[in-house]
């Protein structure tokens, strides 16, 4: 856990959601699209509450947990600088795995966009549902972020010098059999685990969630700067954002992504 904390201490967050746009607006669109109208909602690892923010606009109660100490003041400092302190119950410094603050079926819905990337532990994964499910009230939606172990393959294979130690075939193909990824480089992304895509909906059945959708987040990454500059100069950006909202949830385009939300609700 040291090593997740040290990396977002000095990573820019928010930042990565504004460079990365589309994934924020395929997500957003998705989680409004499956909440309830009203209610209080769980931001399960954070961050520092960019999604948080929003569901604060749309008027929820919003509990914003993150492990990170710093990411949490800036979530506080960003929920002051946009007047909606109010609609927080609370900023928490908090363990995926271990939310004993927080009482049994709390929130009406619960996001999770960011703990399963980091634990490469069954066992901790294991945690972290058995926590997700016991704070998430029965008939309550979860969103919950996993990243995809087929595209992490193929990213290895475009850019080796990248990701080492998957700069060797021998190296992919154990990182395709176990799912966790241990970056060589010091300071870059953190040791984490990727799911197969197939596992994902399986996976979270057995905590008693129905599964109700497992979209592509990031599909729109395979489009290189030429291609938005072209779409921008002939005035159809607005309708390819639309079009890779739409093909978010085609399961034969998943394994383009690099991350992946599926949506279920607690039974």
């Amino acid at each position: 856990m040291s090593e997740i904390i040290s990396y977002y201490n000095q990573f820019d967050e928010w930042g990565r959601l504004e460079r990365e746009p589309i994934e924020y607006q395929v997500n957003w669109y998705y989680i409004k699209k499956y909440l309830p109208q009203t209610g209080t909602i769980l931001d399960n690892g954070a961050g520092p509450g960019k999604y948080s923010m929003e569901l604060a606009k749309e008027g929820y109660h919003v509990t914003l947990a993150d492990l990170t100490p710093r990411l949490v003041d800036i979530a506080k400092n960003k929920a002051i600088e946009l007047n909606l302190k109010n609609q927080f119950n609370d900023l928490l410094v908090a363990d995926a795995r271990d939310l004993n603050m927080l009482g049994d079926e709390q929130f009406d819905a619960s996001l999770m966009l960011g703990p399963m990337y980091h634990l490469q532990d069954e066992m901790d994964r294991i945690k972290a549902m058995n926590e997700l499910k016991r704070v998430t009230k029965k008939e309550g939606v979860v969103f919950v972020a996993f990243m995809s172990r087929v595209r992490h393959i193929f990213t290895s294979l475009l850019h080796p010098e990248n990701w080492k130690p998957n700069n060797s075939v021998d190296a992919i193909n154990r990182f395709s059999e176990n799912g966790c990824f241990n970056h060589s480089d010091k300071g870059r992304f953190t040791d984490a685990y990727y799911f197969n895509i197939e596992e994902i909906k399986p996976f979270m059945e057995s905590y008693s969630f129905e599964s109700l959708e497992l979209l592509g987040s990031n599909v729109g990454a395979i489009l290189n700067k030429d291609s938005w500059d072209y779409w921008k100069a002939k005035g159809e950006e607005d309708k390819v954002i639309k079009l890779i909202i739409d093909k978010a949830t085609d399961p034969y385009i998943l394994g383009i992504s690099t991350h992946l939300l599926y949506i279920g609700r607690r039974k």
